[in-house]
């Protein structure tokens, strides 16, 4: 199916790229493990343009082409990883001496590759709350190229108005970029609200089982697009036709995972808004965040991600932490399973004595799909 942008979201995501296979008719697109393609004579590729599988592989167009449909967007490169794609956009945009805008709450990984890496290449970036627009054209500078959102933000869960910030970028004559990892293109489309560029951790929320790394660029801009996927092949990162299988698959549930996720973390808030050893709960969906009315526009639901702080400091929250039993204490986020963890201590300890440095009492949770009353018993026994 070529054009299914007039299809519904659940459709889409199970039909968009998703072609049978003319030799098999298999109705789900094979796994084509392998790395070279036949052509009839030199240079002669046959049909499809394969030559080469750093280059492009089958699987691969595919979860691209199912990817780009879900987020309404032309284009998507995929990768061997969020952080893969991270690094494209930044070395394809940006230039020795360019400056960036980065949010006060970004991804750890995403600080240290520009705080470590980035600025020895002559890179410079001012960190801005992104949830006030005045801050962030304080912020900005002649040089200023880039500016990076996450919406929801990892891990304090902040809000930034993606179409005021898209119109701050544009009239900086810079690009907008939304990691859209929290929020997945079934609860929020940014390019749709006027960013340049959407970043994935396919990983999480799109992969959806744990079960595979990978990473997404999605674009409206064939020379954006044409410049990714020109770095990605130059440098090689590319995911692997098992690793596009799986990420397409769990797109296909994307839909109805989301829905159950954001179900079970509306429980789980509302248990520890009321619970005595709970300071304060970190969820856009509760009326007093204050990005609450700007997520309630531009989102169709407040995601499955919730944080929270406690009494009795950061060795209180390392207890609490380790004190779980359905709930995993491990990184990552977005599968079914639900997860718990520390971020100072581990997917965000790169930040410590910076700007972005979360609170020690912080604790994150992925709420899964699995039966709420189980998931809220766990964590009432764990914070008692």
């Amino acid at each position: 199916m070529d054009d299914t942008r007039h299809y519904g979201f659940e459709t889409r995501a199970i039909h968009a790229g998703q072609r049978p296979d003319p030799r098999t008719g298999a109705v789900i697109v094979p796994i084509y493990a392998t790395s070279t393609y036949a052509q009839d004579g030199v240079g002669g590729l046959r049909e499809g343009g394969y030559e080469y599988s750093r280059t492009a592989n089958p699987t691969r167009t595919a979860a691209e082409e199912a990817l780009a449909a879900l987020e309404n967007g032309r284009r998507c490169v995929s990768f061997a990883s969020g952080m893969a794609a991270t690094d494209a956009v930044l070395r394809t945009a940006l230039r020795p001496g360019d400056h960036l805008v980065l949010g006060n709450d970004a991804y750890g990984g995403t600080f240290r590759l520009i705080d470590k890496v980035m600025t020895g290449w002559g890179l410079e970036y001012t960190v801005a709350d992104l949830s006030s627009l005045d801050a962030v054209r304080a912020a900005v500078r002649p040089e200023t190229k880039l500016i990076w959102c996450e919406s929801p933000s990892n891990p304090l869960l902040g809000i930034a108005d993606i179409a005021g910030l898209a119109t701050v970028a544009h009239e900086a004559q810079a690009q907008l970029v939304v990691d859209n990892t929290f929020a997945t293109p079934y609860l929020q489309q940014p390019l749709e609200l006027g960013a340049d560029i959407v970043v994935h951790s396919t990983t999480k929320y799109l992969g959806g089982h744990s079960d595979v790394v990978g990473g997404a660029v999605v674009t409206n801009s064939d020379e954006v697009a044409e410049q990714v996927f020109f770095l990605r092949n130059s440098a090689g990162a590319v995911p692997g036709p098992f690793d596009s299988w799986l990420t397409m698959r769990g797109m296909k549930t994307l839909a109805l995972r989301m829905e159950r996720h954001c179900d079970n973390a509306e429980r789980i808030v509302a248990m520890l808004a009321d619970h005595p050893a709970v300071t304060k709960v970190y969820y856009p969906g509760l009326p007093e965040h204050p990005g609450h009315e700007v997520a309630a526009k531009q989102m169709r639901r407040f995601g499955g991600m919730v944080s929270f702080t406690v009494q009795g400091g950061e060795q209180r929250a390392l207890q609490v932490a380790a004190a779980t039993e359905l709930f995993t204490l491990a990184e990552s986020l977005g599968g079914i399973e639900s997860l718990i963890e520390h971020p100072g201590k581990m997917t965000h300890a790169s930040t410590a004595g910076s700007l972005l440095q979360v609170p020690e009492d912080l604790i994150r949770l992925s709420v899964g799909i699995e039966s709420p009353e189980d998931l809220e018993a766990d964590l009432r026994k764990a914070l008692s």
